[in-house]
């Protein structure tokens, strides 16, 4: 039995009791992601009796580590005005994401509650699609001036304190909102004792800093933060240039978890679950989700169904030829998976783009030509293995042959369809394994059948 279960009858009795001092031991003795692991298992309304025995700041964090649809059954059950104050102690970006997921009615009686800033504040980042910069930026950062010395500065940064979701970079604003510079709270304390040292003789200038456009993907701010290796990377409206919030880089760990996840499901054929969880999706949800990716690989499979009527004829006069058709077409098909990957992947990262076409489409050229004369070897030695003593030799020699071709032109296919995808402004993962490896199955089974059907059938009167 877990320690979290033992704990419940006493934080239920500490309830009862009305034990706010022991309430606030509990809270404050532990990491605030322990505190709320033992939390878990009471109901919202015993939970919120614990979080109100203790300050707002304290309340606000632990209530950060509850999983989201604890969060939102808090919100839903427990006294409006509360959970306004709440809210307010929330990061702006987290407030929105979590207020998606409450009931319209709760959430208009909130926003009622909640101070004119940040009303505004949910209003803009709620504008931005899904997926975007915007929607992932936090609008909580510290703004400096430009004309201001290093004690004016931090003097500003103490009455700021409740917006910073990050305090080491420390960004100076222009009059009209554009950002000017930054300044990092090294530099700044290392000049405490020069009171009067204008923060603009040390800030980097705007012309040096590396920005996002507020619709830009969010994947941009990804590989930007992992080149450069900040902490936090500023948002920016392209149209006017004004700063409009920042990125943090837990922001950004928990943006490229959400890509690679989305990523793997796409590249096994199943729809993003987006915010649900495999264990959380409904079961006839979760069944449309994959089932859209199986009925175009099914119907998609009908052209290689087609393509062996068409030679059914030369089928049906070497029967040998059926035994090694899954093998060339498996082969065909892991070979093109095996490149879709790479590109897909390279492609992610940042490490290709587009314009190197040429030079993807070469290496695979030479890497198809090594693998297919490879693999063609261990397609010999099967076929002499299964057919030697039956089938003179010289014809088994087509077994190698179509290995070669097969994984040649499907090594080709695989890397370019994701090069493809991404000129048409898809996500090249769409391109997944399932689907190059039907693709590759179609094209396998038609190159084998035709080179049966030039070298092979004729001898087969």
């Amino acid at each position: 039995m877990s320690a979290n279960i033992l704990l419940l009858p006493e934080l239920r009795e500490m309830i009862k009791n009305h034990d706010d001092k022991e309430m606030q031991i509990f809270c404050s003795a532990l990491h605030p992601a322990s505190t709320a692991d033992f939390l878990n298992g009471l109901e919202p309304h015993e939970i919120w009796r614990i979080l109100q025995a203790n300050p707002i700041t304290l309340r606000a964090e632990i209530f950060s580590y509850f999983d989201s649809d604890l969060q939102v059954r808090i919100i839903e059950e427990c006294p409006r005005d509360e959970v306004a104050k709440l809210l307010e102690e929330t990061p702006s970006d987290d407030r929105v994401d979590l207020l998606d997921d409450v009931k319209p009615e709760v959430v208009d009686e909130l926003s009622n509650l909640l101070p004119t800033e940040d009303r505004k504040d949910v209003a803009l980042l709620s504008s931005y699609d899904e997926g975007t910069c915007g929607a992932e930026m936090s609008s909580d950062f510290v703004r400096l001036r430009e004309d201001m010395t290093v004690g004016e500065a931090i003097s500003e940064i103490s009455a700021q304190t409740h917006l910073m979701e990050t305090v080491y970079y420390l960004y100076v604003l222009d009059k009209e909102g554009r950002l000017a510079g930054v300044v990092s709270a090294k530099d700044l304390l290392r000049r405490i004792n020069q009171q009067t040292t204008p923060i603009s003789s040390f800030m980097k200038g705007a012309g040096t800093l590396v920005t996002v456009d507020a619709n830009e993907s969010r994947e941009e701010a990804v590989k930007q933060v992992e080149k450069y290796d900040f902490i936090a990377i500023p948002v920016i409206d392209e149209k006017n240039g004004k700063m409009l919030g920042v990125i943090t880089h837990d922001d950004v760990l928990d943006a490229a978890v959400e890509e690679l996840v989305e990523d793997a499901h796409l590249s096994a054929g199943v729809d993003p679950l987006n915010d649900e969880t495999y264990l959380g999706s409904n079961l006839w949800l979760l069944a449309r989700k994959r089932f859209t990716w199986l009925a175009i690989l099914l119907f998609g499979a009908i052209t290689t169904a087609m393509i062996l009527k068409l030679f059914n004829n030369v089928s049906d006069r070497v029967a040998w030829l059926v035994a090694f058709l899954p093998m060339i077409v498996s082969t065909g098909g892991n070979s093109g998976g095996q490149s879709a990957t790479l590109v897909i992947t390279a492609l992610a990262t940042g490490e290709i783009t587009l314009s190197d076409w040429k030079r993807i489409m070469s290496r695979e050229l030479w890497m198809g030509l090594i693998l297919g004369l490879a693999m063609a070897g261990c397609g010999l030695i099967n076929a002499l293995l299964i057919y030697g003593s039956s089938v003179p030799t010289l014809q088994l020699l087509l077994v190698p042959l179509a290995v070669l071709c097969v994984v040649f032109f499907s090594n080709l296919t695989g890397a370019l369809l994701p090069l493809f995808f991404q000129k048409m402004r898809l996500d090249p993962a769409l391109m997944s394994n399932p689907f190059v490896a039907g693709v590759s199955d179609t094209l396998g089974t038609f190159i084998y059948m035709l080179l049966a059907t030039i070298l092979i059938a004729p001898l087969y009167p």
